[in-house]
Parts: structure tokens; C-alpha cells; sequence
């Protein structure tokens, strides 16, 4: 004799008690399917060329003269004394000069780039120059930049990674773009917090140790670093008439040495500390 069909609200009951009591015990963790992951950010990839669409990064220029930065960084391109530094670092100053020691600086004369962020100084002797990028080289997204300098006023670096392309506006009594580089923070020496300032004027330096741009700006919110472009920088030294040396190679550099390769910059003099007095 068969035994009689159970009613199907209970079957249902039953199987929703057994699933619930399996859900209690797991913790209330299922085994459905794992979400999917976000697509990686593309790291790696060659920049485009600069465009009039890159973001805008917008700076006030200095409207009246006289009106120094104080202090900033600059580096040896050239053997006898050549230097390159970030034009509003020096724009302006009644007298400027190199830091050679404590307490102790030589005389630059000052030759601003009249379309760049950026200006050259000369001075009486100098240090060995920095290599630069080769001409032509492909900047690609994530690719790594030291900017050894003086932050603050006193020896210090940033690491960064490339992230894209911007565009540099400035506005004020000398109005004018240009195309710029936005690279984010990864590192910095150790103790040094909140502003960069006197970091402008620094090289960023590819892993090889040559020079791909001059830092020129920061954004301490976004944890940005902004440098000229590989090309801005040769046209800069054009435009002053200056043929960079032929520098021997650069040291290699990394996320654990850049510290070490920076210090070996600053004291061989290829970096320096550069000081505007207004008057």
C-alpha cells in the first residue's frame, strides 16, 4: 500500500526551514557567483599627442615685479655653469643665486622663456650636467619620475607615477598655455608633509636617471605633481641658445634607492637650491 502524497505547502515549507537553517549556519554567506571585477586602469600605454581637450590646470602669474617666489631648485644642463629652473620660481627677482653651501651662494643671471614655464641661469663655473631624455622618447601612462630638490627649504624628493597629459594656463599680465605633464604622488622623503613648495624648479628623472621635465606645479589635494614636457624642455634650451652637454649616463633609479641617488645629486652640486631676493 503506497503511502499518501504529502500536501505541497508542506513540501515547500520544508525545503525554505532547510535553506534558511543552511544560511544561519554559514553566517548568512551565500554561494552565489563573485562579482565581477572592475576593469584594470590601462597602465603602460603610450600618451597621445597633447591636444587643445587635455584638462586645464589654471595658475595666477605674478602681476607686479619684485614679487619672488624665495626659494626653489634648479639643475646643471650644461658644463660652466647652466641651469634650468621653473620660470615663476625666478620671475621677478632683483637678484638671484645658487646655493653652493650653508650660508654661502653664487650669482645667476636670469634668461626667462618667454613661452614656457621654465628659465635658464648663468652662473661663473657650474657642475656636471644632467643627462637628458633621448629626443623623440615615448612617455607611457604609469611610468615612474624622481624629483629630487629642496621642498620646504631643505633636501628632500618625491616618487611619482605618469598619469596624463594636461594643459597649463596661466592668467595675469603675461597670460599663456602650454602643454604639461600630471603625474601622481607615490612617494616623498620621509617626515616631509603637507606643501612641496621649493620643489619647483627640480628635474624629473626617468628610471634611467635622465631628464624628461622640470617640475613646475603641485596640487596637494589631488597628491599631483605637473612638469613640463621632454620637448618643452629642449625647446627651452634652444630658445636661450644653449646646447646641452653631452652628459655620461644617468644613475639607475628606483622606488628604494631614489632617496640615495638624490643626496649624491645634491652633493655633487648637479642640483642645487636656487634663492630670489625681491630687492
Amino acid at each position: 500500500m503506497r503511502a499518501p502524497r504529502p500536501p505541497d505547502w508542506l513540501v515547500y515549507l520544508t525545503v525554505v526551514a532547510a535553506l534558511t537553517g543552511a544560511a544561519i549556519l554559514s553566517g548568512g554567506r551565500g554561494a552565489g557567483p563573485a562579482a565581477r571585477p572592475l576593469a584594470p586602469e590601462p597602465v603602460g600605454y603610450p600618451l597621445a599627442p597633447a591636444s587643445p581637450f587635455d584638462p586645464s590646470v589654471v595658475v595666477g602669474a605674478p602681476t607686479q615685479s619684485g614679487q619672488g617666489a624665495g626659494a626653489g631648485t634648479a639643475f646643471s644642463v650644461a658644463g660652466g655653469g647652466v641651469w634650468l629652473t621653473a620660470r615663476h620660481v625666478v620671475d621677478g627677482c632683483a637678484k638671484t643665486a645658487i646655493v653652493i653651501s650653508p650660508g654661502r651662494g653664487v650669482a645667476a643671471s636670469v634668461r626667462i622663456d618667454p613661452n614656457r614655464e621654465t628659465a635658464i641661469l648663468f652662473t661663473k663655473g657650474g657642475a656636471p650636467a644632467l643627462p637628458l631624455a633621448v629626443r623623440g622618447s615615448v612617455l607611457h601612462r604609469g611610468a615612474m619620475a624622481f624629483h629630487p630638490g629642496f621642498p620646504q627649504g631643505r633636501a628632500g624628493e618625491a616618487a611619482t607615477r605618469l598619469v596624463r597629459r594636461e594643459r597649463l594656463v596661466l592668467r595675469g599680465r603675461r597670460a599663456r598655455s602650454e602643454p604639461i605633464l600630471a603625474w601622481a604622488e607615490v612617494g616623498r622623503t620621509p617626515g616631509l608633509s603637507a606643501s612641496l613648495a621649493g620643489l619647483s624648479g627640480a628635474p624629473a628623472l626617468d628610471s634611467q636617471g635622465r631628464v624628461i621635465g622640470v617640475t613646475i606645479a603641485q596640487s596637494p589635494r589631488r597628491g599631483r605633481l605637473y612638469t613640463t614636457t621632454p620637448g618643452a624642455l629642449r625647446a627651452a634650451l634652444a630658445t636661450a641658445g644653449v646646447a646641452p652637454s653631452a652628459a655620461a649616463a644617468g644613475a639607475p633609479i628606483g622606488i628604494d634607492t631614489y632617496g640615495r641617488v638624490a643626496d649624491d645629486l645634491r652633493r655633487n652640486l648637479r642640483v642645487v637650491q636656487v634663492v630670489c631676493l625681491a630687492s
